[in-house]
């Protein structure tokens, strides 16, 4: 019994995730606002009654597909600040990690950078609730360099989500040049990092 509750079980998960799947590839030409959940079923193969045994909407759907998208980003957030390497190092790693990203998730990317002001208010709730948690996580990261004492935290806060928020902006940057020249995304690069650098120029001298 419990070996076939397992496959049950698998196979569950399985056209769960063929349903994020098709809805992600969708969402390349469209946005969550305008998708129909007999869209979605169709492209997985399976009835639209199907789709309720996984989700209520194609709004919980979307909140699914914001989950997935950034909620495994919070340990790569978390290493872009930590104490670790001078500040130039820190920024040429956060880069870099961010233009990977970017390149392998592609699709993610879009849909957040899409759905972040879209029309879809769950979903637009659950990114600010994610971004909110990564400030949070930063502050707390940045909060253990020494270059820190004396903080705020509403202080410490702020700064935080401002590399957040530069985080997201490089994020868009990559993913308008991903079919650019090379000689376009070293701009970017560029860009990026002297947008960083003067985030983190402008920490060494706030108590000032």
């Amino acid at each position: 019994m419990s070996h076939t509750l397992g496959i049950r079980q698998a196979q569950k998960q399985k056209t769960r995730q063929a349903l994020l799947d098709a809805a992600l590839a969708l969402l390349e030409e469209q946005s969550l606002s305008s998708l129909g959940l007999r869209e979605v079923t169709r492209a997985v193969g399976v009835a639209p009654t199907a789709f309720y045994r996984h989700f209520r909407s194609t709004a919980d759907l979307g909140v699914a597909l914001v989950e997935e998208a950034l909620g495994s980003l919070h340990p790569m957030i978390r290493t872009t600040v930590s104490a670790d390497g001078d500040p130039d190092e820190r920024i040429a790693r956060a880069v870099e990690l961010i233009s990977h990203h970017v390149a392998s998730h592609t699709a993610h990317v879009r849909f957040i950078a899409r759905e972040r002001h879209g029309g879809v208010q769950p979903v637009r709730e659950a990114i600010q609730d994610q971004l909110a948690r990564f400030g949070e996580e930063v502050k707390d990261a940045l909060a253990k360099d020494p270059v820190s004492d004396g903080w705020s935290d509403d202080d410490l806060l702020m700064l935080a989500n401002l590399y957040v928020d530069q985080m997201l902006m490089t994020a868009s940057l990559f993913l308008d040049a991903l079919e650019a020249t090379e000689e376009e995304r070293a701009r970017v690069v560029r860009i990026a990092t002297r947008r960083m650098r003067l985030i983190s120029i402008g920490r060494q001298h706030w108590l000032d």
